[in-house]
């Protein structure tokens, strides 16, 4: 599959068989997540590979809203075989590389998130592409999520994805007109 098919054809999955990953898919998506450009080549992502439903569990339980009603994702995160959390070294990336850091730009302290989101955007796509779906989840508690995967101070999770076997297929969602979205030489 080329990659603007995979971009063209990604979809956010909330439903999984339960069939298995096989671990050279799985390894395949992680390679296509490391190999994102990021600050400085920093690369100040890691990637939690969590198979253990008790795991799965209390990562879904961070989920906001997930007590209110049904989630589908946090359904979908205990239903997936695995489910992949970003993490993001806090003192990495967008920094000039000094004691303390130095912050490069006036995003400041914030670009580890420009750099997780690649690295989750080439996970995805690389998963579409392999005949597995995704869902990229960003609303949790990640001081929640950080103590289920005993993630270590100074690092923060940035975003997880259930990993598995589709059993559905969602339509596209509606797209803004280019013209509507693009500007040309000022905005």
């Amino acid at each position: 599959m080329d990659i603007i098919e995979a971009i063209k054809g990604r979809r956010s999955i909330r439903k999984y068989k339960a069939d298995p990953v096989e671990d050279s898919k799985i390894e395949a998506v992680l390679e296509a997540a490391h190999l994102a450009p990021s600050w400085g080549n920093s690369q100040c992502w890691h990637f939690v590979v969590v198979r253990n439903l008790e795991i799965k569990s209390k990562l879904a339980d961070t989920l906001f809203g997930v007590t209110d009603r049904p989630n589908a994702v946090a359904i979908a995160l205990k239903q997936a075989p695995v489910a992949i959390a970003v993490c993001a070294d806090l003192k990495k990336s967008g920094t000039f590389h000094r004691e303390p850091p130095e912050y490069a730009t006036d995003k400041g302290e914030y670009w580890y998130m420009y750099d997780a989101a690649l690295a989750t955007e080439n996970l995805v796509l690389a998963a579409h592409s392999l005949g597995l779906g995704t869902v990229i989840v960003g609303a949790f508690d990640t001081k929640a999520a950080a103590q289920a995967l005993k993630v270590p101070q100074g690092s923060v999770v940035v975003a997880l994805t259930p990993l598995g076997y589709p059993e559905e297929s969602p339509n596209p969602r509606p797209r803004k007109e280019l013209k509507e979205i693009v500007h040309y030489d000022t905005f």
